[in-house]
């Protein structure tokens, strides 16, 4: 299967999940089990397609670190256990970790809690020819913060920046954050993992059967799971507010692993074919000092 004939194939995978306007987003319009029709008989396919997107993956990774003009900013958000780690893990195992980082954002430290809720994200940005992977991210300024009021007193924030205008404020400092990025060339997509209620606690209940999947789970997961619906709604305003065209969101079921990894590797692999990239041309004077290299070695 050529380049093309691939691209062609993956298209579908990711485009009815990718979200550019949130004008009219409705979370409750994406069902977390969906896989587009295929079945358990079309899991191995799927597989076998997910094989072939990640050394599709590799090539333009290898591009995009020649070229060295863009870079790439993966976000990943999802509640706990819909398979951030997975993804991530399978979707990008075939990318050389010289040209790929990933960063896993915790509860904010008192160093990161002095400074305004986008700083440390902004030092954790890729460079120029490299893939930046987020594991979980900003987004947590308008998700865990909101749903948990309380965090938002530890910022240590001038009173009167506190007002009921606060996320309204912090949607638009995020999509403006975002279009700086895109301005300079970091090019952005956000993927929220959706997973259903009832998949979540099934995958709990794994990690708690299984003694080498303990270590997975924290009594935290059980608290927040509490605050389900809360989230949700924070989910939902979050991309309607966000989504934009340079920096859309893909609401990816989750209920299905094999599903979530293919169509992950279908946007980024779209999203890279878009920027036409190259390896640098060589320049008549770099050219001619190849062929006296040339000359040297094949003399010596």
């Amino acid at each position: 299967m050529d380049k093309q004939d691939f691209l062609e194939r993956a298209r579908p995978f990711a485009k009815p999940f990718r979200i550019e306007d949130g004008k009219n987003f409705h979370l409750k319009d994406f069902d977390p089990g969906d896989t587009l029709h295929l079945d358990q008989d079309d899991k191995a396919r799927a597989q076998e397609a997910l094989s072939m997107g990640v050394q599709m993956l590799a090539h333009f990774q290898d591009l995009l670190y020649a070229q060295d003009r863009y870079a790439l900013l993966l976000i990943f958000q999802a509640m706990d256990a819909a398979g951030k780690d997975g993804t991530i893990k399978h979707v990008m195992s075939g990318v050389n970790p010289q040209g790929c980082q990933v960063t896993s954002f915790k509860a904010p430290s008192s160093v990161d809690l002095d400074h305004d809720f986008l700083w440390r994200s902004n030092n954790a940005l890729p460079e120029r020819g490299r893939i930046g992977i987020f594991n979980r991210s900003y987004y947590e300024e308008t998700l865990v913060v909101r749903v948990h009021p309380d965090m938002l007193a530890r910022q240590t924030l001038p009173a009167d920046r506190v007002t009921k205008n606060i996320w309204d404020e912090r949607f638009q400092d995020i999509r403006n954050y975002e279009t700086y990025l895109n301005n300079n060339g970091i090019i952005v997509r956000k993927f929220f993992l959706n997973v259903s209620r009832e998949e979540q606690r099934k995958r709990f209940l794994a990690r708690l059967d299984r003694p080498q999947k303990n270590w997975k789970f924290s009594a935290n997961d059980i608290k927040e799971r509490a605050f389900w619906d809360d989230y949700m709604d924070a989910y939902n305003e979050t991309i309607q507010h966000t989504a934009s065209r340079h920096a859309p969101w893909y609401v990816v079921p989750a209920d299905n692993k094999w599903f979530t990894r293919i169509a992950v590797a279908a946007a980024i692999i779209e999203t890279l074919d878009s920027l036409h990239l190259s390896y640098p041309k060589v320049s008549p004077e770099a050219r001619a000092q190849l062929d006296a290299a040339r000359a040297v070695l094949e003399k010596d």
